[in-house]
């Protein structure tokens, strides 16, 4: 064998090596998007489950606002919708309409003495707000993995094994200023 060939047998070794080392990564950049996808979708699981329990908890109060429970319930629903289709455009505007609904049961609820005063109430609130703090913890973590997983399969050499073996980008999950903004209270104790 010749220093040529033996240069070219090198060469070769390490493309393929290089090449299994890329694609190990790849395959765990997505396997990340997937577990931070996970993790959301359990705390979202959570949460809607405790929502029909608040609206419940709401309702008992004869004068509570119908609208405000209404608007949560169509909202819980769609964000199961999307979470089912894992369609995350979807999910994020139906988060943000989840959120808006929650904000104004809590604030209107600052109207009802006895209901503030209610244990269950209460409980549910701290719950569902813990929730809501994890949920944006979590939905930071899975951007940060489909941020990373998205930049590699589009950088060059990677990109050639990528498209070769069919890695996607993912969608990030993201909400509008609208939808995170907080609740107006003065608008909704308006009337």
């Amino acid at each position: 064998m010749n220093i040529m060939s033996a240069l070219a047998l090198g060469l070769l070794a390490a493309v393929a090596v290089y090449a299994v080392v890329a694609y190990n990564g790849l395959v765990g950049l997505k396997h990340g998007v997937a577990r931070a996808w996970s993790n959301i979708d359990v705390l979202l699981r959570q949460r809607h489950e405790e929502l029909p329990k608040l609206v419940e908890t709401c309702r008992q109060y004869q004068q509570f606002e119908a609208t405000t429970l209404a608007r949560v319930t169509e909202a819980r629903a769609s964000v199961a919708a999307a979470r089912e289709r894992q369609d995350l455009p979807a999910l994020g505007a139906a988060e943000g309409l989840l959120r808006s609904g929650l904000g104004q049961i809590f604030a209107v609820a600052e109207a009802y003495p006895e209901l503030r005063a209610n244990e269950q109430f209460m409980q549910l609130q701290a719950r569902i707000s813990t929730l809501e703090n994890a949920i944006a913890d979590r939905r930071e973590l899975y951007n940060e993995a489909v941020n990373l997983n998205n930049t590699r399969i589009e950088q060059f050499p990677e990109l050639l094994l990528a498209r070769g073996f069919g890695f996607q980008a993912s969608p990030l999950l993201q909400f509008t200023a609208e939808q995170t903004a907080d609740v107006d209270l003065k608008a909704l104790f308006k009337g």
